[in-house]
């Protein structure tokens, strides 16, 4: 990490990242540096508690991460996913698998202790996101904080969160509902280059998909590989990397392989196949003829429009005394 700070490009990163933040975040309520005044150890004390669980479990950070995306998908980002309840959001099947959720508790004990009802669940996610991309070697970027806690979790809500079948016009759809266009759809699913599958999410498309065979979109070479991982009556729950060959870094490989007809999701397959998506891989891989498009930066600009979807703040919400519980 330490090479990180010493990079010029990390540092023009940065300012750029720093400058679209603060133009980005100015209306919705929620700003750089929210916590410097009323707890200023807010965001390190986030930082060592990913780093410490991240350390004994990198599996955390691709879970972090899809769980910042699930929660603000759903009544905006509002640490909503946390609750817990019979018919909670994270009781319904997209959030089933979902891990990380004794990272965000632990981070919050600390900062009850340091400063009691101060930083917000919802903050404490935000954060925990961009510290796990951070740690698998992808941008670290200026967070605007400030949201506060939604009091509703229903897993009806759920329904609103993209499948792993969806269409890439589905897809759009669903993202431009909350002001984010094709490349931050892109870019976001992009995140995917750290993130993990469970085989029942995929394996149909390995046994009996067309005629008895294999799903034709899957590269042919490919296939003995992903059914010696996810054998027909094997463990459905077992976890494979999205990103083949590179999946506990944060880097561009996810996009190569789809380029390689080597995606594990249908839905993700088809960033490729659909030539209103496959213009933004391509630029994000750099290929020859495109206008190339640096991943890293455009990932935090597209996350740091997501992260204030849906925002409370001032008195609309709370700061929950547990991350898990309405107040």
């Amino acid at each position: 990490m330490k090479g990180a700070y010493t990079n010029p490009r990390f540092f023009l990163a940065m300012t750029f990242m720093l400058a679209m933040a603060a133009a980005l975040v100015q209306a919705q309520g929620t700003r750089v540096g929210f916590y410097a005044r009323t707890c200023p150890r807010a965001e390190s004390i986030v930082r060592s508690t990913v780093q410490s669980h991240f350390r004994s479990n990198p599996n955390i950070a691709p879970g972090l991460l899809r769980m910042h995306f699930h929660d603000c998908f759903v009544q905006g980002c509002d640490a909503s996913i946390l609750i817990d309840g019979p018919n909670t959001e994270k009781t319904a099947p997209p959030n089933r698998l979902l891990r990380g959720y004794e990272v965000i508790d632990d981070a919050k004990t600390q900062l009850e202790a340091t400063c009691p009802g101060v930083v917000s669940c919802a903050d404490i996610l935000t954060l925990a996101a961009r510290d796990s991309v951070f740690l698998t070697r992808g941008i670290n970027w200026a967070v605007p904080t400030g949201r506060r806690d939604g009091r509703v979790s229903l897993a009806s809500d759920t329904t609103i969160l993209p499948g792993f079948r969806e269409s890439i016009d589905s897809q759009k759809q669903k993202f431009a509902a909350f002001g984010l266009n094709t490349q931050d759809l892109v870019a976001l699913v992009g995140g995917h280059t750290i993130g993990t599958s469970a085989c029942q999410l995929f394996s149909y498309r390995l046994y009996n998909f067309t005629n008895g065979g294999p799903d034709p979109t899957i590269n042919p070479a490919f296939v003995p590989q992903l059914q010696a991982l996810c054998p027909q009556n094997g463990d459905g729950s077992r976890l494979i990397d999205l990103d083949t060959g590179s999946g506990n870094r944060f880097d561009t490989s996810f996009f190569a392989n789809l380029r390689n007809v080597r995606g594990i999701l249908e839905s993700d397959q088809k960033l490729w196949t659909d030539p209103s998506t496959r213009t933004f891989v391509q630029r994000f891989l750099g290929e020859r003829g495109s206008r190339p498009l640096n991943f890293n930066v455009e990932f935090a600009r597209s996350m740091v429009k997501m992260s204030n979807i849906g925002v409370k703040t001032g008195t609309n919400g709370e700061i929950r005394r547990i991350c898990s519980a309405i107040n």
